[in-house]
């Protein structure tokens, strides 16, 4: 009987699907994604993304395991991917597997869910572009004092073909 009433009382909170690719929270989220991607992780320019970054960021990564904050992941991007002049890596999102899902709170929106498939690709010095994995993300954002801040990352599924 509790199951049943509390599904009840779930229908009642209405049902929230993907928000049309037209829409200004998908639009916003993207540009955040290219700004993250196509400028941060491509040409390693961490301060176009970096001031909505959450201190407190959790980043979960299926192979590379858990980065608990904020000055940890800068650490890491800086070290990692951007501190070796031998080595490039560029992310391309695939076309059409961004999906935006907002997160509301008696109706006032919170939050979205960002979900994707991006494909890698590895470039050593004087060599040519190598494809790497593709994968599976979701970030978590929270809409703070009218800024929207990535909370959480999961990064999974990386495969290599």
């Amino acid at each position: 009987m509790k199951v049943l009433i509390f599904f009840l009382l779930t229908l009642s909170f209405g049902i929230h699907a993907q928000v049309d690719r037209d829409s200004e929270l998908f639009k916003t989220l993207q540009q955040k994604d290219s700004l993250i991607f196509k400028r941060g992780f491509n040409h390693c320019e961490l301060e176009v993304f970096i001031d909505f970054i959450a201190e407190d960021l959790e980043f979960y990564h299926d192979k590379a395991g858990i980065t608990n904050n904020k000055a940890a992941f800068v650490k890491q991007f800086k070290n990692g991917i951007c501190g070796n002049p031998d080595f490039s890596a560029r992310r391309e999102l695939i076309q059409g597997s961004l999906e935006v899902y907002p997160l509301y709170d008696n109706g006032n929106l919170y939050g979205a869910l960002q979900k994707g498939i991006h494909k890698f690709y590895a470039k050593p010095k004087d060599k040519p572009e190598i494809t790497g994995s593709t994968a599976r993300f979701t970030h978590l954002w929270l809409l703070l004092e009218g800024e929207w801040i990535l909370k959480r990352v999961l990064s999974y599924n990386h495969l290599i073909k």
